[in-house]
């Protein structure tokens, strides 16, 4: 665990997670979040948003909470201000690398388990539709486009590469692989949920990305900043922030650097972390 050196009056900007963070099961942000969420911008504190999501899909948590900052999609691999269109930052994963990782997934014992994303200008693009896909692009309000073969899109290098499985441990497994492949500066890997496999351009992190809105954005020193999150895609925020708050669903690695555990986003953790510490 890290010393806390954000002292709580001295905090400046409250960085959120979406998914198992502000949003539970039911895709939804509770309005005790969102109150205590608003009460915070109340004191002068900004809120940004700091998503594996594509941007067009974190986009409606980004209003719902009246941010007024950039939205941080993709890891980080996307920032956009949704208030006048800018692109902040867009890092994508080299189109070679793409290749190989395309390669790697669709080799034959793997090709029936696991379910392809390719996001290239903020669009899903998937080989086939798999009942995987399907539920993903619900739960995100996308609409995927099937184009049988990825490499036909191979033209624009991809702002982030996805494999699902419903297999947590083979998903750990082809991670493990991934990592004595690539060093982490040829390519960012992470899983952002047990089942997901993520792939970004190699200098792309949530920490980052949050590094970027404090200091380049609003000026700030990281001990201004709090971040809130569920996963190990989230970790390099925790680490960032004066005070980084590791939800209770959070594996124990997640947890063991974080300042404080809130409780799970189904009994309101991001309002009980404010509250503790903002309020």
């Amino acid at each position: 665990m890290h010393k806390a050196s954000g002292v709580a009056n001295d905090i400046k900007l409250l960085v959120l997670d979406i998914d198992g963070t502000i949003a539970g099961h039911d895709n939804q942000v509770s309005e005790t979040v969102r109150q205590a969420i608003q009460a915070t911008q109340a004191r002068c504190i900004q809120v940004a948003i700091a998503t594996g999501r594509m941007y067009c899909s974190a986009l409606r948590f980004h209003q719902e909470i009246n941010s007024t900052l950039p939205l941080v999609a993709y890891q980080g691999a996307w920032i956009q201000d949704p208030s006048n269109q800018r692109i902040h930052r867009h890092l994508a994963v080299s189109r070679e690398i793409a290749q190989q990782l395309l390669d790697y997934f669709e080799q034959p014992e793997l090709l029936s388990l696991l379910s392809i994303h390719f996001y290239i200008n903020d669009q899903l693009y998937v080989r086939e539709i798999t009942t995987e896909t399907e539920n993903y692009a619900q739960r995100c309000g996308v609409t995927p486009i099937p184009v049988s073969d990825l490499r036909q899109v191979l033209s624009n290098e991809p702002t982030k590469v996805l494999a699902l499985c419903d297999d947590a441990n083979l998903i750990q497994a082809l991670l493990g692989n991934l990592r004595i492949q690539y060093t982490p500066a040829e390519l960012y890997m992470t899983r952002s949920i047990a089942t997901f496999l993520e792939a970004t351009n190699p200098v792309v992190n949530k920490g980052s990305a949050v590094r970027y809105l404090a200091e380049e954005v609003l000026g700030l020193e990281s001990d201004q900043v709090m971040t809130i999150g569920d996963n190990i895609n989230d970790v390099e925020m925790l680490e960032y922030a004066g005070i980084g708050v590791a939800m209770g669903s959070a594996p124990d690695s997640v947890k063991a650097l974080a300042n404080w555990v809130a409780p799970s986003v189904e009994n309101d953790g991001v309002a009980i972390a404010i509250e503790k510490f903002l309020l």
